[in-house]
């Protein structure tokens, strides 16, 4: 073997390497990716191609009026998200924020259950008059309903 290939082949080895180390860095980044979707954006994927359950992904929304209830547990917490144009039920279990009321915005991170509910795990609520998260006004935009600052 001249100097010449065995140049060649460790090159080629690093390159190998390399790559597959890239592989594996992109794989792990793809199990920790977690999607935003509005109500709207979520039903149109579902259509186009449906969300396996329990895979990880974050709502937002406005809480819509009256829609707020306790479970008998005492703990579960059911309401809906909406970007007035289409509707996502949510049950959510554990301390809801303070600031978590109906009318005003928030971003839930969860799964969606087989029957369509949407599990939540965390539930994010504004933090003062003003602030709304950036997914939500932007969703809330795009239908048209966006009543906040012109800009």
């Amino acid at each position: 073997m001249t100097r010449k290939q065995r140049r060649l082949y460790i090159v080629g080895g690093f390159m190998l390497i390399f790559a597959a180390a890239a592989a594996l860095v992109l794989m792990a980044f793809e199990e920790n990716i977690v999607f935003f979707y509005s109500p709207s954006e979520l039903a149109q994927k579902m259509k186009e191609q449906p969300i396996p359950p329990g895979r990880r992904l974050r709502i937002g929304g406005l809480v819509e009026e009256d829609s707020v209830q306790r479970d008998a547990d005492g703990v579960t917490m059911i309401f809906r998200v909406t970007d007035t144009v289409d509707v996502l039920p949510v049950r959510f279990r554990g301390l809801l924020p303070d600031l978590f009321r109906e009318g005003q915005g928030i971003v839930a991170e969860g799964s969606l259950a087989a029957d369509g509910t949407f599990v939540a795990t965390e539930v994010l609520a504004k933090h003062d008059e003003t602030y709304m998260p950036k997914e939500v006004a932007e969703a809330l935009k795009k239908a048209g309903q966006w009543q906040g600052d012109p800009k």
